[in-house]
Formats: C-alpha cells, structure tokens, sequence
C-alpha cells in the first residue's frame, strides 16, 4: 500500500462519496462533479498510485494493491462506510471493492469499465512501450480514446488539459497500472457484489464498450444501468447527464 494524495472537503458530518480516476488522468478529473456532489456529500477524490500526487512505486501493480489503497485511505481518515464512484480503471477498482469489501460500501458506480478491460497481451504491449519510450505515444493517441470527435473539436482547451496532465505523469506508474488492468478478470467474480450498483456507459466508447456494461449490469444483482451520449470520459464529455444520474442514483 502507498500514501495516496487525496482532497476531502464538502459538510462535516455527511455520507462520504469517493472519486477514483481513469488510467492516465489525475483526480482534477472529477472538477465537473465536485460542487454538485458536495452540496450534499463529503467528496473524496485521490489520485490512484503512479499518478498524479500520488507516490509512484517501483515495479508492477495490481488490481488487489489498488483496491486496498483505497481501504487503507478510508481507514487514516475514519470513514467506515461510503459511496463509491469509479471510471475506467476506478470502475474496476470499483468492483473488486464490491466483491471484495462490500462491508465498507454503500452504494457503488462504475462507470465505462468492464470486468475484463483489453487483453494482457495490449497492457503488456502499452506497457513496455511506455517504458522504453516513455509516455509521449500513449498520449498523442489518449484524445481518440476518451473522446468523440465532435467533443474535441468543441472543446479543444479542455481536451488539451487533459492531455497535458497525462504526459506529465511518471511514465513507471502509468506502465505499473497497465501492468494491473492487463491482470485484472472479475468476470467470474462480480456476481458477490451485493451493495446497490449503477453501471454507467459511453454510447461512443471504443475502450469500454456498452456491451461491456451491460455484462457487469447483468451478472451484479439488480444492478441499474444508464447509457450517455459520449466516450470514455463520460464524466467529462457529457458532465451534466452523469452528474445527474449519480445524485438520482445516490438520493433513492
């Protein structure tokens, strides 16, 4: 486990809502949500290790490592119990908590995940490549990935930020956290989660497809599941629907 660079704020006092990030982005990817959510919440959002503010260890991860970081973080501030909310690589963390540490989970929201995300022959690939020529290629190619092309055609300053938060990543804990996606199958696993669940889908994702989660929404005892006109970065492209469907999802 490491120390994980992480913000908490909203009212003392109410039910806590974790933010986990997406592979190659940093915890300032939740911005569009944070003022709704802690309206009503306590948000807390960290940067997933290799990324970010958060320590970059050497060698490989894996799914397990980044799922007790995030128990090992509710355990130094206190927090017995919360909410979950997870995109891409947070959505698979998201679920080896559900299936793993369901007792300290309220409600859970994975969002433009799968059970099984890519092969370990391609995060093996991005891996050694990223290694051995740093992080430059992966994020030349990063706004095809995470966006539709109408979006990034829109919004050009955001995309940019984005994308310039992933190359200034740690290249060995980008490569690490590959190294954990290209290992990490809960597909066997996922029907142990019995927390409430919402599985969130870019109608346009080429990474996590809506078939992807459809699969999670059908094995996770009546799970909920909401399609949004966008990629990869659904909380980003489409910011107002997401937060939408969290706060109904987190009210009922």
């Amino acid at each position: 486990m490491t120390t994980l660079h992480h913000e908490l704020s909203g009212p003392a006092g109410a039910p806590v809502i974790v933010l986990s990030n997406s592979l190659g982005t940093t915890f300032e990817m939740w911005d569009p949500q944070v003022d709704a959510l802690r309206a009503k919440f306590r948000v807390l959002r960290y940067d997933t290790r290799g990324h970010g503010r958060s320590a970059a260890l050497p060698g490989s991860y894996t799914i397990d490592e980044l799922g007790r970081d995030v128990i090992a973080l509710l355990d130094s501030l206190d927090i017995e119990r919360a909410h979950f909310v997870g995109i891409s690589m947070g959505g698979l963390t998201g679920q080896w908590l559900g299936v793993h540490a369901g007792a300290r989970i309220d409600k859970l929201v994975v969002s433009n995940t799968a059970a099984r995300i890519g092969t370990t022959e391609g995060w093996r690939a991005r891996a050694d490549l990223v290694r051995k020529q740093g992080i430059a290629d992966v994020a030349d190619g990063a706004a095809g990935r995470w966006f539709t092309p109408r979006f990034i055609a829109a919004q050009p300053a955001t995309v940019e930020t984005l994308t310039a938060r992933l190359r200034s990543l740690s290249p060995e804990g980008y490569a690490a956290c590959c190294d954990a996606l290209g290992d990490a199958d809960l597909r066997e696993d996922i029907a142990r989660i019995s927390c409430p669940t919402l599985v969130i889908a870019g109608a346009h994702d080429p990474v996590t497809t809506v078939d992807d989660a459809r699969f999670i929404a059908a094995r996770v005892r009546g799970a909920r599941l909401a399609e949004l006109d966008a990629s990869h970065l659904s909380n980003i492209e489409a910011a107002e629907a997401f937060t939408e469907a969290v706060l109904r999802f987190f009210g009922d």
